[in-house]
């Protein structure tokens, strides 16, 4: 087994074929200008030191340590040892509110970033647990599937933003349904949606849908992010506020916090609800709840402890590279001798 590093270097072989065209258009014009300037065989004795092979050889050289530095920094590695692994821990969805009432900034800097910050801080905490991450806003959106690595899905935590969705408004109902989706129904693995909004539902089904996610086994967490005097919400352009949204009536939208909303869906699972102003109070609650949740081992899998190659590599380029320095240009006198490479008729 084996994985890249950094695979992104891997581009820069491009550079490798575009040297060789260069060297052999080089090579071709010399020629060129050589029988230009007299008959080829006299050229030759006119510099009978010169050895026609070795420019071709030092070339190849540069190239292959040129090949090993380029593999030196994307680092491959081997998979060395095999280990069983078993984790112990609960399914995790973090379903994110990412309508445009999330860009209010009646909670610091908005209420789309600390729903960020309070996410990232969760994960932080968590150990062996499974996590999902959910967009809503009009519509649902799959942003991670369940998964154990928690920098793969900080990335995707930190990229999402209210145009992740195309259609506006805030559909709670879509949000429980797609987590609900994330789990396996048939497997005895504790199930656990936290949920992130300011609790402006505009779709009607949200009761049931939080009832259909109990009889699953799937606890609800809700947590409120701005407050009950509310916000407009800012248009930007390049970071500078031009404006805010506005009603039919051409009036400023105020968004305000809808607690009672999230305290609802949160009683239908038998699951709870707490204000995000306060980030270590939220930290302090989700704690708990995970702690009075039943854990199951839901993974058994084979991890190979994969060894960093790239020394090899670069001491292999740099061998090369060291070689290119003492290979002269002229003809080396016992290789001569041997005419290796027809250089003597």
């Amino acid at each position: 087994m084996y994985e890249l590093d950094e695979s992104k270097y891997l581009y820069w072989l491009g550079i490798l074929p575009v040297l060789l065209l260069v060297f052999l258009y080089q090579l071709w014009w010399k020629r060129k200008k050589q029988r230009e300037f007299g008959d080829w065989e006299l050229v030759k004795k006119l510099s009978p030191e010169r050895s026609v092979f070795k420019p071709s050889l030092k070339f190849a050289f540069l190239l292959l340590a040129l090949c090993g530095l380029i593999m030196g920094l994307v680092n491959p590695k081997i998979g060395t040892k095999m280990e069983k692994v078993k984790r112990e821990g609960i399914d995790i969805v973090f379903a994110m509110d990412v309508s445009k009432s999330m860009l209010a900034e009646d909670v610091a800097p908005n209420r789309l970033e600390k729903s960020k910050q309070l996410v990232s801080q969760i994960i932080n905490q968590l150990a062996n647990d499974r996590i999902g991450i959910v967009a809503y806003a009009g519509s649902a959106f799959p942003v991670l599937p369940i998964t154990t690595d928690y920098a793969v899905s900080k990335m995707f935590l930190q990229s999402m933003n209210t145009s992740i969705v195309s259609s506006q408004g805030t559909s709670l109902e879509d949000a429980i349904k797609l987590s609900a989706s994330y789990f396996d129904k048939n497997h005895k693995t504790s199930k656990l949606l936290i949920l992130i909004s300011d609790g402006e539902d505009h779709s009607e089904g949200t009761a049931e849908a939080a009832a259909e996610a109990n009889k699953i086994g799937m606890k609800i967490i809700t947590i409120g992010v701005g407050t009950p005097k509310g916000g407009p919400i800012p248009l930007k352009q390049n970071g500078v506020v031009q404006s805010f949204k506005r009603d039919q009536n051409n009036e400023v939208v105020i968004t305000k916090l809808n607690e009672q909303s999230l305290r609802e869906i949160a009683k239908e699972t038998k699951g709870g609800y707490i204000n995000g102003s306060n980030t270590k109070a939220v930290l302090d609650y989700v704690k708990k709840a995970l702690e009075n949740i039943e854990k199951t081992e839901f993974e058994s899998t084979e991890m190979a402890d994969f060894q960093s190659q790239f020394q090899w590599f670069l001491g292999f380029a740099f061998l090369l590279l060291f070689c290119d320095i003492f290979l002269l240009e002229r003809r080396t006198q016992w290789i001569q001798k041997l005419n290796l490479f027809n250089e003597k008729e």
